[in-house]
């Protein structure tokens, strides 16, 4: 970049298939940017396609969010030409990381039982996440849980997605973090006794076990 650019990039957070994500200062404020890569196995005209959508949807959903004083990061630009996002850098680590390296009970079911509570919050807003793993839930030096990256989100989900949430996060929990068997059970318990409106909740928590009924049916 020159000495024009807004950015300036200091080290790359994660390569990945779907997009690399480089952290570094915008206008003074810490920051992420993430950059949605190309797919050379789709058509050009339909790889632009899904990649416009995903960008849009996951600005939409920020946007959406930006007055709810949910723990996510914020929009600070969106570039359509350069397929990029930047977002404010939230402080937490990973909640992947304390539950590879705590044995902590009390505190992993409070940080569980704060997920699902989160998860609740969000859903009441109208957004599903698409892909709520323990890599894009961080917890903050004060216990806090943080949500990241939407670019699976929806808003206005149907109740399919609502559940699906639940089981790719109990999923991700008995594949990388069986070490904690209970976790999920905390997670529905504060999903289960949060006080925000919106979605009827038993209604989420039944779709995610009939989810469940099916991948152990069909697994």
């Amino acid at each position: 970049m020159d000495g024009t650019s807004p950015w300036i990039e200091e080290a790359v957070l994660h390569d990945g298939a779907e997009a690399r994500t480089i952290a570094g200062i915008w206008f003074g404020t810490e920051a992420v940017m993430k950059i949605r890569r190309p797919k050379g196995y789709r058509h050009p005209s339909l790889d632009q396609s899904l990649t416009k959508r995903r960008l849009f949807a996951e600005a939409r959903i920020l946007v959406h969010l930006s007055n709810s004083e949910l723990p996510i990061p914020s929009l600070l630009d969106f570039d359509e030409k350069n397929s990029t996002l930047v977002i404010t850098k939230l402080s937490g680590v990973p909640l992947f990381n304390i539950l590879r390296n705590s044995n902590d009970f009390d505190q992993i079911s409070s940080l569980m039982y704060s997920c699902g509570n989160l998860i609740r919050k969000l859903h009441s807003l109208g957004v599903s996440h698409g892909d709520l793993t323990t890599h894009n839930l961080l917890c903050n030096n004060l216990n806090s849980i943080q949500i990241i990256d939407f670019g699976l989100g929806r808003l206005s989900p149907e109740i399919e997605s609502l559940g699906q949430d639940l089981q790719v996060l109990s999923e991700c929990l008995s594949a990388s973090h069986p070490n904690h068997p209970n976790a999920m059970k905390f997670v529905l318990n504060g999903y289960s006794e949060g006080d925000e409106k919106g979605p009827i909740i038993d209604d989420v928590i039944s779709r995610f076990q009939e989810i469940q009924g099916r991948v152990r049916y069909h697994g």
